[in-house]
């Protein structure tokens, strides 16, 4: 099941999509949810189209924990060592944007870059979660963007402005809840500017599994429902530049489009 959550008529609920198609293409409907989609929820049966109501991020997560250099040829590509632990850092909940917000390109920084990422949304309430359980927490998949200050993360030596700056998380457009790790474990990642083709790599690259990263974060910290984390991007990111047009797809989930402005 696909879940979303938007607004209309100055009200947000959450919904699950049904029907075929893109959210540019329509043929897309909502059955709204009664309740929130954590626990067992019904399907009211009232059915909006998605054309009439404006995605928001499917999840407003207690915060969000990234994994830097996931893909080995990714840290190639920025003249870096495969970590030996699963580098992690957090984005801030402000950082969170949805489908088709506009990415705000950040005025301390001239070298804007997108990463195209998996982000897995967490269920429930869950700590030092044993590898056999992590199926057990996850609640599903999403399309996420790691947009990062390249210059400000090689200028600091940590990365919270250079990561966690306003607008700097685009997530959705909604959650797969029907994937099973194993089927998330090997999708197609990809990111299009204006069009043009930039990132191409698969889940499977990873050098960290799913599983690896759940039991390694809990180590440390509970998760929350709606928690998200973000898996780590394939070779080929790059610049971003005011009026671009960057879309992230993953096989099996979907697209998420969003335009770079200037801040202000």
């Amino acid at each position: 099941m696909r879940i979303a959550r938007f607004s209309i008529d100055g009200n947000v609920a959450f919904g699950a999509v049904e029907g075929e198609g893109t959210v540019e293409s329509g043929g897309l409907v909502l059955d709204i949810i009664k309740g929130i989609p954590y626990t067992d929820f019904e399907l009211s049966g009232t059915k909006v189209p998605l054309s009439k109501v404006r995605l928001l991020p499917p999840v407003l997560p207690n915060k969000v924990v990234a994994i830097g250099r996931n893909y080995a040829e990714h840290a190639a590509e920025l003249g870096n060592e495969v970590p030996d632990v699963p580098v992690a850092f957090f984005k801030p909940t402000t950082s969170v944007i949805g489908p088709g917000d506009a990415i705000e390109y950040p005025s301390f920084s001239s070298e804007l870059h997108h990463e195209a990422e998996l982000a897995v949304v967490i269920g429930r309430m869950c700590r030092e979660v044993p590898r056999e359980r992590v199926k057990d927490v996850v609640f599903g998949f999403t399309c996420a963007n790691d947009v990062t200050a390249r210059d400000a993360q090689q200028r600091e030596k940590q990365w919270a402005r250079a990561k966690g700056f306003d607008t700097s998380c685009p997530l959705g457009p909604w959650v797969e809840t029907g994937m099973s790790i194993a089927t998330a474990s090997d999708l197609t990642v990809q990111a299009t500017v204006n069009g043009e083709q930039r990132q191409l790599g698969r889940t499977s690259d990873m050098i960290r599994s799913i599983e690896d990263l759940v039991v390694h974060i809990t180590e440390a910290m509970t998760l929350l429902p709606g928690d998200v984390i973000l898996t780590g991007t394939p070779a080929g990111v790059g610049p971003l530049n005011v009026g671009d047009e960057v879309a992230v797809t993953i096989e099996g989930i979907g697209t998420l489009t969003n335009r770079v402005i200037k801040r202000g």
